[in-house]
This record gives structure tokens, sequence and C-alpha cells, in this order.
């Protein structure tokens, strides 16, 4: 307990010397990480987070729900509506699967626990980073990307149905739906959705920053499986264009890093949804990654 208690104290007092040891290199990654947000983080999530909101609140999710229903429940035991965050996740990438789930349980769509699960299969890598980063950038061949991204949804898919099948307990998911969700008036939406794009995006944008500034502290170059753990994006950048390489590409991109999990739970903890089916599904996918990838030709 005095351990539990007095390691991230620890933790956060060693962090602050070496900002005082390393003022430029912190102030280094600061700059890196507001250019990421302004190049790559902004333009791809806040517009996604205004269209997936407004969706939501405009009802679309109930229509989609009965369409999905014939595929969900036999798949994932879960009601229709569950597909809008899965969807979301495997197309607009990290962290807008979780701010789909999160935005279902706040209108009362999905049971607690649904939204929970969700948050172990639904929040995943788009393949726009896939294809381009890093097919096309780090690994030279934006056919890899393809493949990888197909690897990443198979094993998001499968994840899914491990974790649904472990997890019995779903509330009323299959007993009758959910009463009909309060739909808004499009001005009205609008500027509910706008409001609330901004703060997750903000909230995204100061994780990504400090992230940047927490993987270039330490003294000597973080060893690639932890820089992997810590941060996607540059866990990424240090691979080699080889079979290796594409097969800890897979692993890493499965896992997403801390920093994108510290994204999703500043998004879904204010909901008061749990995140532990989150840390399973994340390390049962990436673990899926890693053995799709190393037993398909890449």
């Amino acid at each position: 307990m005095y351990m539990k208690k007095w390691l991230p104290a620890a933790a956060v007092l060693a962090a602050l010397v070496l900002l005082l040891l390393r003022p430029q290199e912190a102030a280094g990654a600061v700059r890196d990480g507001l250019a990421l947000c302004g190049r790559t983080v902004i333009p791809s999530l806040f517009p996604f987070f205004v269209g997936i909101s407004l969706l939501l609140e405009l009802g679309v999710a109930e229509a989609l729900g009965r369409i999905c229903a014939p595929v969900m429940r036999p798949l994932f035991r879960m009601r229709g509506a569950c597909a809008l965050p899965l969807l979301v996740g495997l197309l607009g990438g990290y962290p807008s699967g979780a701010q789909a789930a999160a935005s279902l349980y706040a209108q009362g769509r999905v049971t607690r626990r649904e939204a929970e699960l969700l948050l172990g299969f639904c929040d995943n890598c788009g393949p726009a980073f896939l294809l381009s980063y890093v097919g096309a950038g780090i690994l030279g061949d934006a056919r890899l990307g393809v493949r990888l991204y197909l690897i990443h949804v198979l094993a998001a898919l499968l994840t899914g149905v491990v974790l649904c099948r472990l997890v019995r307990d779903r509330g009323l998911a299959l007993a009758g739906g959910a009463p009909p969700a309060k739909v808004l008036r499009f001005p009205q939406a609008l500027t509910s959705s706008v409001f609330g794009a901004l703060t997750s995006t903000l909230h995204i944008c100061a994780f990504v920053v400090l992230f940047r500034v927490l993987s270039v502290l330490p003294p000597v170059p973080l060893p690639l499986p932890v820089l992997g753990a810590l941060e996607m994006v540059g866990g990424v950048a240090a691979l080699t264009p080889d079979r290796a390489g594409r097969i800890a590409a897979a692993a890493i991109v499965g896992w997403g890093g801390l920093s994108v999990h510290c994204q999703a739970m500043s998004i879904t903890i204010p909901q008061g949804l749990s995140f532990r089916w989150h840390w399973v599904g994340k390390a049962v996918q990436a673990a899926l990654s890693a053995l799709l990838a190393g037993s398909m030709p890449l």
C-alpha cells in the first residue's frame, strides 16, 4: 500500500527533475507535439468529432442500430447501435471510437457494460495513418499499410468476439432495446456538437504534447518496446522496414500506446465508465495483431 501510494509521486518528481536538467529537449518536444496537433490531430479529429456528435444528436444511431442488429447480436451479442462506435473507430482512428461509445452511453442508447466492453475493441487506428504514415512513410510501401490495416481490423473484430463471450452480463442488451433517443433540432445539435468536439480535441492535444515530452526526458534513448508502449507515433517512427519492423508495427498500432489510452480516458472516465476492458482488449488486440502479421506474408 505504501509503495502504491508513493510510487506515482516519485515518478512525477523524477520527471520534474529531468525537465529541469533537459529544458531544451523538453521545449523541442512541446513544439513537435503542437506541430503534430496542428498538422494532423486537429484537422482529422475535430471535424470527425463534430460529425459523430451530430449523427448521435440527430438520431442516426437508432436507424443504424436497426440495420446492424442482425450482425451485431450474433457476432458480439450487443444491440445494433453498438455498430456505430466500431465503424467510427475503424474509419476515424484513435480515439474516435471511444468518443462514440461514451456518447452512446451518455444518451442512454447502450448499457454501462456494453459501453465498457466496446472500449476494448472499438477504439482503433484509422486507415490514413496505416496507409500513408506507416506503410508509405516508414515501411516504404503503401501496400504494406493496406495489409497492416486489414490485420488491424481483423484483430479488432476477433478481440470483440472474445471479450463479448468472456463477459456474459450485458444488462438489458437484448431485452427490448432502449427508449427512443431525444432528437435535437439541427441548430441546437450543431452548437452542442461543436462545443463538445472542441473540448475533446483539446484534451487529446494536451496528451499528445505531454507524452512527446515524456518520451524525450530520459538521458538515454528509450528501448523500442518501451517507446512503442508509451507513444504510438514515436514507436512506429523508430522501426526498420523489414519483416521484424512490420510485425512490430502491427503490435504497436494494435496496442495504441499510453498516450492514446489517456486520450480515450479523458473522454470516457467523466461519463463514469470503467477502463478495465479497454486495457484487456488492447493487450489482446496487440498480441493478435503480431500473430496475424507473423503468419501472413508481408
